[in-house]
């Protein structure tokens, strides 16, 4: 199995946040791999990644990083791969991670999801990858629906709690 997205963060202290957009990935059967590469600690090993991921069939990344959380903007530098940043809460709860891959310059964009969502980095990850694959596309408007469902059935349930002053 070849993987099409692979999942950076710039250290397994990540993984309890990254291992959301895992199960989003397997969920939706999507084969991915998982690798802890860091910006400033191995940046000789984050440019051979970068520059070969296309050339090994990914075709979407996943960078997650916290504190000055350079690794999604390095990767994105050095690859024509849409890159999805995660914002990972280290310190200053997680402002200076998501302004750090927010704020990229022109020509190097980095999707970027909230702090520590990586659920939904898997999800844009598996909508990006729909866009040329009909049975993802269909899979991904199912999940879609569950949502919706899942509010219709919240409502229901808070349709039958009681107050003297609630009116619904």
């Amino acid at each position: 199995m070849t993987p099409k997205v692979s999942i950076i963060m710039g250290s397994t202290s990540d993984l309890p946040v990254m291992e959301k957009a895992a199960q989003v990935l397997n969920d939706f059967a999507i084969p991915f791999e998982m690798n802890a590469l860091s910006a400033h600690r191995t940046p000789a090993e984050v440019e051979h990644f970068a520059r070969n991921a296309q050339g090994r069939g990914i075709e979407v990344i996943i960078a997650a990083a916290g504190m000055a959380a350079h690794l999604p903007g390095v990767i994105a530098a050095m690859t024509p791969l849409p890159v999805i940043g995660v914002p990972v809460k280290a310190s200053l709860d997680g402002m200076d991670a998501l302004l750090a891959i927010v704020q990229m310059p022109p020509g190097i964009p980095v999707a970027t999801v909230a702090i520590n969502g990586a659920m939904n980095a898997g999800i844009l990850a598996a909508q990006i990858l729909a866009t040329g694959d009909a049975v993802l596309k269909q899979k991904v408007a199912v999940y879609k629906e569950s949502l919706k469902e899942k509010i219709v059935e919240a409502n229901k349930e808070l349709s039958q709690v009681k107050y003297p002053f609630k009116t619904n």
